[in-house]
């Protein structure tokens, strides 16, 4: 179930991004597996703006979450984890549809992540959810900088992208 994160389950938060990097590694992305997971000051701010979610298990404890920035005029998936143990359940999906239905709630146009584009679990996914890539001169002022961030962070040693999809016509996935 989907619920609004509170400040306790921020550790868990952390817990949920680490577990969820690892698999890069078998992939050869040591460097995105062994990144720190956002600050619990980072994950705070997402819950103090009403922006963060996560999906409980039926005792309650998150084991996927999903943190929300506004970007240039748009919802912007900061960050999205499910838990490998729970991979394969939608999870990840039922978070971002979420997301979308609080992000036209708030008359917001689109959808907006970066992701990496030759990872099964990150481009090639959003893609069959309706996102697109945007070329370089599609990305808005704020996309360019968190791509900006991004590359000075290391994240461009492996093809990444910024992408979008359209909220008019957004169907649960």
């Amino acid at each position: 179930m989907i619920r609004s994160a509170v400040l306790a389950d921020l550790p868990l938060l952390q817990d949920i991004e680490r577990a969820a990097g690892a698999p890069f590694a078998t992939i050869g992305m040591t460097e995105v597996a062994e990144d720190e997971p956002p600050s619990i000051d980072t994950l705070r701010e997402f819950v103090d703006a009403d922006r963060a979610w996560v999906w409980a298990d039926p005792a309650g404890t998150p084991v996927a979450y999903l943190v929300v920035a506004v970007v240039d005029g748009s919802a912007h998936i900061e960050q999205v984890s499910v838990h490998p143990s729970q991979a394969g359940q939608r999870i990840g999906r039922r978070l971002i549809d979420h997301a979308a239905r609080w992000a036209e709630e708030q008359g917001m146009p689109a959808l907006t992540l970066t992701t990496f584009t030759e990872v099964d679990w990150n481009g090639p996914y959003y893609e069959t959810m309706g996102f697109r890539y945007l070329s370089a001169d599609e990305e808005t002022p704020g996309l360019r900088a968190i791509r900006a961030a991004e590359a000075a962070h290391g994240l461009d040693r492996w093809p990444r992208a910024s992408m979008r999809a359209q909220l008019a016509g957004w169907t649960a996935h």
